[in-house]
C-alpha cells in the first residue's frame, strides 16, 4: 500500500483499503431515530384522473401524491408528508372533470396541462442519460 492510500485509507477509518469504513456514533447516542418526511410533493401518475363528482359534495384532493386512493386523499401525507395537507373542494355541479396526478398544477384540483411539462422533463432525463 502507498502512502496516498494509506492516507486516505485513515480518513476513512480503516486500515485495509478493502474493508468499509465504520459508522462512528457520538457516544451520548445509543440510537439514531430517523422518520422518512418529506415536504416535496410526489408525483402520482404523469396523466390526469377522469372522475365523475357529485353537486354538493366534499371531496378532498390528495395534493401530497402518497394515497393509494388516487386522486383522492387517503390520510397517508399524516406518515409521509405532515407538511402537506390535501385540498378539500366541492362542486358546484355533477360532472365528469380531469383532476390532476402529476400534483405540478396551478389550478388544484383541476388539471391544467401541467403534466406536459413533466412528460417531457422525464424524455429529457432519460435521454440525457443514454449519452453519458
Amino acid at each position: 500500500m502507498n502512502a496516498s492510500c494509506f492516507l486516505v485509507a485513515v480518513r476513512r477509518g480503516c486500515t485495509r483499503t478493502s474493508r468499509r469504513p465504520q459508522l462512528v456514533l457520538p457516544a451520548s447516542t445509543s440510537m439514531v431515530h430517523f422518520r422518512l418526511e418529506s415536504s416535496q410533493v410526489v408525483s402520482a401518475a404523469r396523466l390526469p384522473y377522469r372522475v365523475s363528482v357529485t353537486a354538493g359534495k366534499r371531496y378532498a384532493w390528495c395534493a401530497c401524491g402518497h394515497s393509494k386512493k388516487q386522486p383522492y386523499c387517503d390520510g397517508a401525507h399524516k406518515a409521509k408528508a405532515p407538511s402537506i395537507t390535501p385540498l378539500r373542494f366541492t362542486p358546484e355541479k355533477d360532472q365528469k372533470v380531469m383532476l390532476c396526478a402529476c400534483k405540478q398544477t396551478k389550478n388544484a384540483p383541476y388539471c391544467d396541462g401541467s403534466h406536459f411539462r413533466v412528460i417531457f422533463q422525464d424524455v429529457v432525463k432519460s435521454v440525457k442519460g443514454v449519452f453519458k
